[in-house]
């Protein structure tokens, strides 16, 4: 089987691991990939939002079938363009997409549907937002409707910081994500995260993981687009996993298939849990990141045969097999991330680290120029390992972190501390 997968980060590095493990993978190709994928894998230049090129380019290197790691094509209807050539996908349609790329139809959804979530305000005009959150109060939650990178959601804790928020999304700090903004009621809990896959009609979960947003140790400062994660989460336990699929995702999927819009491929549940009772924070549609690196180190090579399993309607008799292992994976950051950050600093040492079904290092933001590995992004590798207990894949995520030499970066020295206290 030739494969496809489209994106450039950390995700598309963790999937195309995982796929490469499976013999079926005769070919993979990665689009348009990074340092550490160019290792495993052919790296192409296309431009992965564009329907028309995608399938033109899957086309001319007979792929058998396609992988969509991040939203932006998703909600350009990518996977649309491939399944009207007849080429195999993963990844929902343009019209599914909108769970996560509109934050407003993901509240309306909820409420046909009766899924638990936060109370909410829609808005498109500056005067009105302010006035629902003068009137509401701090804290308070002021999200951008649109697709804004993971960076959108300012949680304020003062009504200060909410009406600045306001100000900055009208006036384009998002671009076109901030021009309709949903404010949020300010859950309480312990956030978590459960990952499904979906046919059309069949779902089947495929594990739970917890992300730290925060850029700051002890989840302090600023949001981020994630500076590690683990899995299993343990605060997700099997009873409140069911009433999840339940109250939410089960309903939720109802109410998309009988608008005329079946859901297929991964969705993504942010949850928030209060004494046993989880509420929608939002959905995803593709795999988290960093939460993909953690899952897909515990899959190993039968994510392939789960997501073609999806792509081809065939849920109904997929099965996971999980080992009852942890794993947990250390974002390295840019100095300065997630402000203004230096790019084009050299790493060193990758090449002691080990590589293992139980060590790897997934790239994110790197590129390779004269035997080198520079840093290109804001978040630019993910240190992963797996273990028999999080305290022994800690300790061996943290031990590989320490052997790399990067003064451009940083990164937080308590990834799994709650499930760990």
């Amino acid at each position: 089987m030739n494969i496809l997968i489209l994106g450039s980060g950390g995700r598309e590095h963790a999937l195309a691991w995982a796929v490469m493990q499976n013999p079926k993978c005769d070919k993979l190709i990665v689009a348009p990939g990074n340092a550490g994928i160019a290792q495993i894998a052919d790296c192409a230049t296309l431009d992965i939002d564009s329907g028309g090129a995608v399938v033109s380019f899957a086309e001319e290197n007979a792929i058998d079938f396609v992988i969509i790691g991040p939203e932006a094509p998703l909600a350009a209807g990518v996977a649309d363009r491939l399944r009207e050539a007849g080429i195999l996908v993963f990844g929902p349609s343009e019209a599914a997409a909108r769970l996560e790329a509109s934050k407003s139809f993901t509240k309306e959804v909820c409420d046909v549907a009766k899924a638990p979530t936060a109370g909410y305000g829609h808005f498109t005009d500056a005067e009105a937002a302010k006035a629902y959150i003068r009137a509401e109060g701090a804290p308070i939650v002021v999200k951008a409707d649109g697709l804004a990178a993971g960076k959108g959601v300012i949680m304020a804790f003062d009504e200060q910081t909410a009406l600045d928020a306001i100000d900055d999304m009208f006036g384009g700090a998002f671009g076109s994500a901030g021009a309709e903004v949903v404010i949020e009621e300010f859950m309480e809990g312990e956030e978590a995260s459960l990952f499904v896959l979906c046919d059309g009609e069949n779902i089947l979960s495929i594990g739970s993981a917890q992300d730290h947003k925060r850029v700051g140790e002890g989840d302090t400062g600023l949001n981020t687009g994630g500076m590690g994660a683990y899995s299993p989460a343990p605060v997700l336990s099997a009873e409140i996993e069911a009433r999840s699929m339940e109250e939410i995702i089960k309903p939720t999927m109802k109410v998309m298939a009988d608008r005329g819009m079946p859901y297929q491929g991964v969705l993504y549940a942010g949850l928030m849990i209060k004494d046993g009772q989880p509420r929608l924070v939002e959905y995803n549609v593709r795999f988290g990141d960093p939460e993909c690196q953690v899952l897909m180190m515990r899959l190993g090579g039968q994510a392939l045969d789960l997501m073609q399993a999806a792509a081809e309607s065939r849920l109904g008799e997929a099965q996971v097999n999980w080992a009852d292992d942890h794993a947990i994976t250390v974002v390295m950051a840019a100095n300065g991330y997630p402000g203004s950050y230096e790019k084009g600093s050299e790493i060193k040492g990758l090449s002691a680290l080990p590589e293992d079904s139980s060590n790897m290092v997934f790239h994110a933001g790197t590129k390779a120029e004269d035997g080198k590995v520079l840093a290109t992004g804001g978040r630019v590798l993910n240190v992963t390992a797996r273990g028999e207990s999080l305290q022994e894949a800690r300790d061996r995520a943290y031990a590989m972190v320490d052997a790399v030499d990067w003064p451009g970066g940083f990164f937080r020295r308590d990834i799994g501390w709650r499930a760990l206290d």
